[in-house]
């Protein structure tokens, strides 16, 4: 099987320009491609993790990667699949985030020896002139053309409609395509299917500037069986950043993917040989249970390393069969500034702290709804203002969970 064949099988492929030169060329090992990453926080998450999953087994068949850092296009904000404007940040936020991206990138990728580069449109996009910008890129876009794509009819659907200041994001995207092509010999983009039309925007800016072809293939959307976008949880995104999402939430999340779910994720992020995968997708009852187990491990070790995915595993295990292993579970330390005067906490702001819950008021339909246990004890409508004393909370502290597969140690320094 080709590296485009299984790309394919796979389920990766959702959009191309050029399915025989492209495959070709990723066939041959000889596609120089890249990929844009705005910092818009400081950690990448699950949909950035399918980006560099994709990047990782074009490297392992010779290809080059280079994986774009939007110094300058995170200074706009990009307006696919959104239905509000995104945050001003700051230059200084932007390259912090930067920095940290930096560094996970680096377990993914093997920059060394130029086998892939790392580099940030903000060297050229922050130093262009605006009326030369006009003059050079301006005449080769047609705004009609534009507002039919689908990232800006999302947005002028919408209350508030579509800036100026976003509609520039294509022409930005595209002058990157452009200036990558020029400066590294890059011919193709790759990137998720929302970036569909920014992409084109690219291949066109190239051919009618060099007048050479370029071409842009788009990756599946990570969505679950409903369509909906997976890698978001009650509390927010499943980041790679252990500080944000600790290795055992980053597990439980893949071990707790609905059923129907399961093998495609198998397919689409994991290294996982086909044949290993086609086996399971017969695979009913309690054997699913197995399958989700081999994800969440697999999925964390690529993520935090084998000794972590390890730690994860047999917490679950622990908790679940009956046991508890507290030495791995995730661990929320409570501050002064959480304890009311008399020396006590209640077990709402513990589901707050934990994150468990992303209110007062849904923490306490959550005990009033018998899914909140403390210790081992169920809480009911007669516990919303149950305490627990700063002594209780030293050691080991208490164990908190919500539903049947949320578990958090809550504790004091």
């Amino acid at each position: 099987m080709t590296v485009w064949e299984e790309l394919k099988a796979r389920g990766l492929i959702a959009q191309v320009t050029d399915e025989e030169k492209i495959s070709e060329m990723v066939n041959a090992g000889k596609a120089t491609f890249y990929i844009g990453f705005d910092p818009t926080a400081d950690s990448l998450h699950v949909g950035h993790f399918m980006a560099l999953c994709l990047m990782k087994r074009l490297q392992m068949a010779g290809n080059k990667p280079i994986a774009l850092l939007g110094g300058g296009t995170g200074m706009i904000g990009d307006p696919s699949g959104r239905t509000d404007m995104r945050k001003m940040m700051t230059p200084e936020t932007i390259q912090h985030n930067i920095d940290c991206f930096k560094k996970q990138m680096e377990r993914f990728i093997d920059f060394s020896d130029g086998k892939a580069l790392m580099v940030n449109n903000a060297d050229w996009l922050m130093n262009l002139n605006y009326v030369e910008m006009l003059r050079e890129v301006g005449a080769c876009f047609k705004v009609n053309q534009m507002l039919n794509a689908r990232c800006y009819q999302q947005r002028m659907d919408r209350e508030g409609g579509l800036t100026f200041l976003e509609f520039n994001y294509m022409i930005m995207q595209s002058y990157d395509f452009y200036m990558l092509y020029q400066k590294y010999g890059c011919n193709m983009q790759f990137g998720g299917d929302d970036q569909w039309s920014n992409m084109l925007g690219g291949t066109q800016l190239i051919h009618s500037k060099l007048g050479k072809d370029a071409y842009a293939m788009t990756i599946t959307l990570l969505l679950n069986s409903e369509g909906k976008k997976m890698g978001k949880t009650q509390s927010g995104a499943v980041w790679l950043d252990p500080e944000k999402t600790s290795p055992y939430d980053f597990y439980q999340y893949w071990r707790n993917v609905d059923d129907a779910d399961v093998i495609k994720c198998m397919k689409l992020l994991t290294f996982i040989p086909l044949e290993e995968i086609q086996e399971m997708e017969t695979w009913e009852g309690s054997q699913l249970n197995k399958a989700k187990e081999i994800l969440a491990y697999d999925l964390t070790k690529l993520v935090h390393g084998e000794e972590e995915a390890k730690k994860a595993q047999e917490s679950a295990r622990a908790l679940f069969g009956g046991g508890v292993n507290t030495a791995d579970m995730p661990t929320t330390v409570l501050e002064d500034s959480d304890f009311a005067d008399d020396g006590t906490v209640d077990v709402i702001t513990m589901l707050v702290k934990t994150g468990m819950v992303p209110s007062r008021s849904e923490g306490r339909r959550a005990i009033q709804g018998g899914g909140v246990s403390l210790d081992g004890e169920v809480l009911d409508k007669e516990d919303i203002y149950h305490a627990v004393s700063r002594e209780a909370l030293q050691g080991e502290g208490v164990i908190l969970k919500r539903g049947k597969k949320k578990f958090n140690k809550v504790c004091v320094k």
